[in-house]
């Protein structure tokens, strides 16, 4: 798997990177086109990948026309390092991607077919959901499949056993640290070689200190990294590092999920479905979660930060150039978009949220609705770094600035300069 290093990011940047072999279109192709749907797939976890088969396996079982689903897996890293030369080469028909302005950008550069005319059918979905399916030009290029909210998680039984309480302030957080450091644990759970779990994190301290507002235009480029509000952030992070477990950026999710699990950290700051896959069935229930505490009264907890996750198709993909095989994806997004398909995938994955209204919420765990209640009680949602702002922002700037300042939090006015310096030339280059 390769990782988002700063070499790497860079030389993907420049073009210098060729792409995998793997992050090809599979399968179909104009003999078989109306049979055969290639899809991309980026779930290359174990949960989530069955979930997935499980779902398309359905389809095909009920297809009229007996269309087989032919789905090629990449591993998740991957396939976001090299989404920009897959949709330019030859993309597998339908592919998953994330709601948003990561949809956005991609609409705007005409690599995604509008699916206006499938929304006009859909129902289910609420006004905020079709707003993230849409593109800037007004039409929906997005199929939403389901959520997951990012937290402060831990284990019911770690607090229960050394009587701590859920912070609601940093001041809080900082003294359960400290006080969790007395109890020889690691406060908090960190991994970062993966390039993006640490924007979770960013994402927060920046909307509890300076906003969601200022958060969407910052990440627009709207607003100047070098700022007093940006320095602040990463300022309030140093503060927070030293709780923080060491040699982040050589550390998976997964294996930082997997120290919470495992007791050897008291609280770590991922999406639900992070470290919902790392805990075992015998587990499960003992996985809790707080809303990242609060820092700044007027922005309170206000904002929450909730990806979409969904399916698009891909302007250039192979059985996509005749009516057939246009059907045919079409028909996919069609079943992808019921409560139907969503009842599968989440009886297999029981680490997200359905969007879809009428989706069987009767069998959720007590963390599915919690979670629910935490983002339905949200003022604001955000999507998360690398898709509220510009793909090729997040990975040649971001990642490495993140992995740089996790490496040596000091030389923080040099950081935010050198961002603002890189913000300009990417945010210029169309």
């Amino acid at each position: 798997m390769s990782r988002r290093t700063l070499l790497r990011g860079t030389a993907i940047g420049a073009g210098a990177v060729a792409l995998p072999s793997l992050l090809t279109a599979c399968g179909g192709g104009p003999a078989d086109a109306g049979k055969t749907i290639a899809l991309g797939s980026n779930a290359s976890d174990p949960v989530p990948k069955k979930a997935f088969a499980e779902a398309f396996k359905a389809y095909e079982e009920q297809s009229k026309d007996d269309r087989k689903v032919k789905v090629n897996t990449v591993d998740h890293n991957s396939f976001q390092e090299n989404i920009n030369r897959y949709l330019q080469s030859t993309p597998d028909d339908v592919f998953m991607w994330f709601a948003g302005f990561r949809m956005q950008f991609f609409a705007k550069k005409n690599l995604l077919h509008e699916i206006s005319d499938l929304w006009s059918g859909f129902d289910g979905f609420s006004d905020a959901i079709k707003d993230q399916s849409t593109g800037e030009d007004g039409k929906q290029y997005f199929v939403p499949y389901y959520y997951y909210p990012w937290a402060v998680f831990h284990r019911k039984s770690v607090f229960q056993k050394y009587g701590y309480e859920v912070p609601k302030d940093l001041d809080a957080y900082v003294a359960l640290a400290k006080q969790m450091q007395k109890d020889k644990l690691v406060p908090i759970a960190f991994a970062d070689k993966d390039g993006w779990p640490a924007m979770g994190t960013f994402d927060y301290l920046n909307m509890r200190i300076n906003g969601y507002a200022f958060h969407k235009s910052l990440m627009a480029g709207e607003k100047a990294w070098n700022g007093k509000e940006v320095k602040e952030v990463f300022d309030t992070w140093r503060r927070l590092m030293p709780y923080h477990q060491e040699g982040a950026n050589g550390r998976t999710w997964q294996e930082g999920a997997q120290s919470l699990q495992k007791g050897q950290a008291g609280m770590t700051v991922l999406g639900l479905p992070h470290p919902g896959q790392q805990f075992p069935d015998a587990d499960k229930e003992d996985l809790d979660f707080f809303a990242f505490p609060e820092i700044d009264p007027e922005h309170g907890q206000d904002a929450v930060e909730a990806p979409i996750d969904g399916f698009l198709l891909a302007r250039k993909g192979k059985n996509l150039k005749n009516d057939k095989g246009m059907a045919a994806a079409k028909d996919l997004l069609k079943f992808l978009a019921t409560a139907e398909a969503e009842n599968i995938y989440l009886q297999h994955d029981p680490n997200n949220i359905a969007v879809h209204d009428g989706a069987d919420t009767g069998k959720y765990s007590t963390l599915q609705k919690k979670a629910v209640d935490l983002v339905s009680g949200a003022k604001q949602i955000s999507q998360f770094l690398d898709r509220d702002t510009r793909p090729d922002f997040a990975s040649t700037v971001m990642i490495p600035a993140i992995q740089t300042f996790i490496g040596n939090p000091q030389d923080v006015d040099g950081l935010v300069n050198d961002i603002e310096r890189q913000k300009k030339t990417v945010f210029a280059s169309d």
